[in-house]
């Protein structure tokens, strides 16, 4: 699988793997200044990249970094997102700060994390019926914590 990026900006940053075997790589905050996100606010920070799968058959998952969620309260906005394989526009990556601090964003930071998972395409049909299973309709909470 090739990605190939293409720099909206000349001071965009390709995206790299941080290590031998990381699942994702990491996406880079493309600012022309800082940008705040005060608690509980929203703040979409672009990457100024547009990329391309070598591969149709798949989607670009935007995660958080874990270190980012973990130590500073800066999560996705949508949990996750959802990039799909013939989206050609720009990357912005959509951030929510759940701490009681400010956050400050820089040029350069590594803000998110860009996975590559293979996709099976659907195709949605009406039913009059479905399938019995053991587990029914129990949904939220059905099958307990513990």
């Amino acid at each position: 699988m090739i990605l190939k990026f293409k720099k909206l900006d000349e001071r965009a940053i390709i995206p790299q793997r941080q290590t031998k075997l990381s699942a994702g790589v990491d996406l880079c905050a493309c600012l022309e200044s800082d940008v705040v996100i005060n608690p509980s606010q929203i703040v979409k920070i672009p990457t100024k990249l547009s990329v391309e799968p070598s591969q149709e058959k798949c989607v670009l998952l935007i995660f958080a970094r874990s270190g980012l969620a973990v130590k500073n309260g800066i999560a996705l906005a949508n949990s996750v997102g959802v990039v799909d394989s013939d989206y050609r526009g720009e990357i912005c990556v959509g951030l929510i700060n759940h701490s009681n601090e400010p956050f400050t964003v820089c040029h350069g930071m590594r803000i998110a994390q860009l996975v590559v998972m293979p996709c099976e395409f659907a195709q949605c049909v009406e039913a009059q019926d479905i399938s019995e299973t053991e587990r029914g309709e129990g949904g939220f909470g059905s099958t307990g914590i513990m």
